[in-house]
């Protein structure tokens, strides 16, 4: 590897990284600890997978692009049920933290689509960065989705055996009112904000990671051959 390769690998790592601390300590700022906790792993394991696979070879267009598309429309689709479901004050009420329906929308009806567009214009140029855009999609709103079918077996730190939704003033003086409770034993029904549709960007994330990887092994193994 000439030096060229290397310093702008060394510097897509860097972005990378700051992009994932920026993000965490954004999260940590306004929202609380659990951002941190799902922003910063997706984006390590992302970051390990993505920097010794795309960053070295870009993978063409016409596999990872489709599979990206496919994952954020499903996404977009699952997120209008967690809208529709009070996912970010059920999230409020579960972990005690301070998530708006106002900052989820802004955060993913509106800086989301257009980092989504911005990916895909890269991919499509094949432009590192991108890449690590796209896996840190495919394991964040790909993979840890799962964590839906785990929320409503975990017992909220509001007024956890209180069933119906209630109004909290946070210990930062931010009041969010209609908190609603999905845990289990005071429902009875195994149901969290979101849940019914979480399955639909796991299957294209989950796909495309096992295609790169394939892709990535295929290329790797033709460079070794020559």
């Amino acid at each position: 590897m000439n030096s060229t390769s290397t310093s702008t690998e060394i510097g897509n790592i860097g972005l990378a990284a700051s992009f994932i601390v920026f993000a965490a300590a954004l999260g940590y700022r306004y929202i609380g600890l659990p951002p941190v906790i799902i922003v910063g792993g997706s984006g390590l394991i992302g970051l390990l997978a993505w920097s010794t696979s795309y960053l070295k070879r870009p993978t063409s267009p016409e596999i990872i692009l489709p599979w990206f598309l496919l994952t954020v429309a499903a996404l977009e689709v699952h997120m209008m049920e967690e809208y529709l479901t009070g996912f970010a004050p059920a999230m409020s009420r579960l972990f005690n933290i301070t998530w708006t329906e106002r900052g989820f929308l802004i955060v993913f009806a509106f800086v989301g689509p257009a980092v989504y567009a911005l990916t895909a214009i890269g991919l499509f140029y094949r432009i590192r960065f991108a890449g690590f855009l796209a896996w840190f999609i495919f394991i964040g709103p790909g993979v840890a989705e799962f964590t839906h079918f785990i929320f409503p077996l975990l017992k909220p730190a509001i007024n956890p055996e209180t069933p119906q939704r209630v109004s909290h003033l946070f210990a930062n003086g931010v009041y969010i009112s209609d908190l609603p409770n999905y845990y289990i034993h005071a429902t009875g029904t195994y149901y969290f904000a979101g849940m019914y549709t979480a399955i639909l960007p796991m299957i294209p994330g989950i796909y495309a990671i096992y295609k790169l990887l394939k892709e990535d092994r295929r290329q790797s193994n033709r460079l070794l051959s020559r």
